[in-house]
């Protein structure tokens, strides 16, 4: 397929000025490109071309930064150039201005973060997005979770693909090709025989920074050869000092042990502070969606701790490759975690090999890049049963029906155990909601077994009926290519009886399925008729112990008098 990848308007790719998402596109694009042509959109850098082509990939560059001015870019390119399938990252508000503009290719949408948030996006907006992409890619299932509470029609179309990290590149300190740099970036900055600290990332309150700061006093007063290595800025490639960086730097310099900020580190040398590290430690303070630098923690081999934040915690296997701080607003918390690696040596070393065992198998881009096939493949999919759907709508209305081929009839096979999960959802609905309309839920369940079980009988009678239908039409089918192959029909008549057939197996699926569904609203609505029926009783027998009970009570006053 012709596949147009469009990245963000706030960082160019490749990542020169580094950026998660940026960083995911580059990683996964020696594999894709060897499937399909791709080109990928993204904004102008004065280190950039406008256009280029290096291995087979397509870059164009249009203005960024703002994205109102990228949106317009993007829009003139797409409706210039033709893609089978639009891959937008993390801007679900680029969805429809991009389907105005290619209103036939798919759209398959990456998200990384909080963009659909109602600050971020209104709910309309969202929900024609959401209607228009066929497949919504997630870089954790925080993120998936997130939205499909916001929107519970979108879940479905979620599919979590945790990120990749090069482990040629983030090796570990012990390589023969790390040893040397490691050896001289510690030599250079007075880190010798310490024990290093890392952390890489923004320099900002919600990356939390300041609370590993504060955490180190403590620890210093246990461990004496310990050193801190901040690396980052407050933004990619942007040393600014701001109010939060001053504070951060005011705190550093009051520590009993070396510190070294190094600012904003390029993306291809990054790798060369991992290896000089001995200890991974990630401080967010906000739902972090899931913060690229613990692969590259893996990677290098570094035990890590991290903060109980968004999706951060599901690349951790507990006491394996990291610990994680439950409560991240406290520094002392940090300081715990901390200690707890480092006072035991053959957990630190088993917790790095560990990490760098998951990066090598689990969390290469190649894995990446497969994935990503898979979803574009079900993409395609998807969008061939909507059209074969809407040409099969669009021939029951037509006297003479059009050309139908073969493909598309096999299509048409019923997935019955789809459906079978399918009705049993809608059913685990119903009762949900029951569940959460009647407080004594023991009442339901004791018709919840029952109900299941005459549920369950229903579906099997439907679905063999389909199954039925479904076998009797490809029998025809086949009847009639043996008909046409033997001459005995010719092409006209065959393709005429084959649509008819065709029709058929069409309109008889969606009866039967109504059917069933009609059956678990009916199974549904007979429990919450049987838990009335059993609360009202309980409620009559009350009230006649009750009178009965204020009668013996009048029957006892009136002796006593």
């Amino acid at each position: 397929m012709k596949i147009l990848m469009i990245c963000t308007e706030k960082l160019p790719v490749p990542p020169v000025l580094g950026g998660a998402i940026q960083t995911y596109i580059s990683g996964t694009l020696p594999h894709l490109s060897k499937f399909h042509d791709i080109t990928v959109l993204g904004i102008s850098d004065p280190s950039l071309p406008d256009q280029e082509t290096i291995d087979g990939i397509h870059y164009v560059r249009v203005p960024g930064k703002i994205f109102e001015i990228y949106r317009e870019g993007v829009v003139r390119y797409v409706e210039s150039n033709p893609f089978d399938l639009i891959h937008i990252f993390n801007r679900p508000r680029l969805v429809m201005p991009v389907r105005n503009a290619a209103p036939q290719a798919k759209i398959t949408l990456s998200m990384h973060n909080d963009m659909f948030n109602p600050e971020k996006i209104t709910p309309e907006e969202a929900k024609a997005a959401l209607g228009e992409v066929s497949n919504i890619v997630t870089v954790s299932n925080y993120v998936g979770n997130v939205i499909s509470a916001l929107y519970p029609e979108a879940s479905s179309k979620i599919r979590t693909i945790y990120s990749g990290v090069d482990s040629e590149r983030f090796l570990p300190r012990n390589h023969p090709k790390m040893q040397k740099i490691r050896n001289e970036l510690r030599q250079a900055n007075g880190l010798e025989n310490k024990t290093v600290i890392l952390f890489a990332g923004r320099l900002s309150s919600n990356k939390g920074v300041d609370k590993l700061v504060r955490a180190l006093p403590e620890l210093s007063k246990k461990f004496k050869d310990l050193a801190l290595v901040i690396v980052g800025s407050k933004w990619f490639s942007q040393n600014d000092v701001t109010d939060y960086v001053a504070y951060v730097r005011a705190l550093a310099k009051k520590l009993p042990m070396p510190v070294v900020t190094t600012g904003f580190v390029a993306p291809d040398e990054i790798q060369n502070w991992f290896a000089a590290a001995d200890l991974f430690v990630c401080t967010s303070q906000w739902q972090e969606p899931l913060a690229r630098v613990h692969y590259e923690a893996m990677a290098a081999g570094l035990p890590i701790v991290t903060t109980a934040r968004g999706g951060n915690p599901e690349v951790i296997l507990l006491n394996e490759n990291g610990l994680i701080v439950e409560n991240p607003e406290d520094p002392g918390c940090f300081a715990e975690k901390i200690s707890q690696i480092l006072s035991d040596k053959s957990l630190m070393k088993r917790m790095g090999e560990k990490g760098r065992e998951l990066a090598v198998s689990r969390y290469n881009w190649n894995r990446v890049a497969s994935e990503l096939l898979e979803v574009w493949e079900q993409s395609k999919k998807v969008e061939q049963e909507k059209a074969d759907e809407e040409h099969v709508a669009e021939s029951v209305t037509k006297e003479q029906p059009e050309k139908v081929t073969k493909e598309q009839t096999e299509d048409l096979s019923v997935e019955t155990d789809s459906i079978r999960e399918q009705l049993e959802a809608a059913f685990a609905q119903n009762i949900l909601a029951l569940q959460t309309a009647h407080k004594k839920k023991e009442d339901l369940a004791k018709n919840i077994a029952t109900a299941k079980e005459k549920l369950e009988k229903k579906m099997n009678e439907k679905l063999a009926k389909l199954e039925e239908k479904e076998l009797e039409g490809k029998r025809k089918i086949a009847e009639l290519e043996a008909a046409l192959a033997s001459g005995e029909i010719g092409q006209e008549e065959y393709e005429k009886e084959r649509t008819v057939v065709q029709t058929n197996l069409v309109e008889t699926r969606a009866k039967i399925i109504e059917e069933a569904n009609e059956q678990v609203n009916k199974i549904s609505k007979e429990i919450l008729e049987k838990v009335t029926q059993q609360k009202d009783k309980k409620k009559s027998k009350e009230k006649k112990r009750k009178k009965q009970k204020n009668a013996n009570i009048w029957v006892i006053s009136n002796k006593t008098k």
